[in-house]
């Protein structure tokens, strides 16, 4: 981990579930039917909401393990933005290569939420020797 890691704003994998979450909310909802407003957009758009927040929280605990598991919910809002993606793709609302696109944003989010939680484990188990 660089020490130019001022704010969760320098983390690789809230920049990732950034991307993510704009992805949602420019391209996903907007291509949404209108009916779903209150339905799948909110559900959506709430899921990819949380990835960010999530690590923000777990940031602002300073303590390893609350962050890790702030890390997971995140995990797992990434997770429930695929599952609607393919939802949206299976009711025929947004075309495969939307799909495509997304389900990489949502691998790249993981892959580096994973990491990061790797590193805090470790970072946890040094501090405790």
């Amino acid at each position: 981990m660089s020490r130019d890691i001022q704010t969760f704003e320098d983390l690789e994998c809230w920049k990732a579930c950034r991307v993510l979450r704009l992805f949602v909310a420019k391209t996903i909802v907007p291509a949404l039917p209108t009916e779903e407003r209150f339905g799948l957009s909110s559900q959506i758009l709430r899921a990819a909401r949380s990835t960010t927040a999530n690590i923000a929280e777990g940031y602002g605990r300073f303590h390893y393990f609350d962050n890790a598991k702030f890390c997971s919910n995140a995990r797992g809002s990434a997770w429930e933005v695929l599952e609607h993606l393919i939802t949206a793709n299976d009711e025929e609302m947004i075309p495969d290569e939307t799909l495509a696109e997304g389900r990489e944003l949502v691998n790249t989010a993981v892959k580096l939420l994973n990491g990061y939680m790797n590193y805090l484990k470790k970072a946890s188990e040094a501090d405790n020797h």
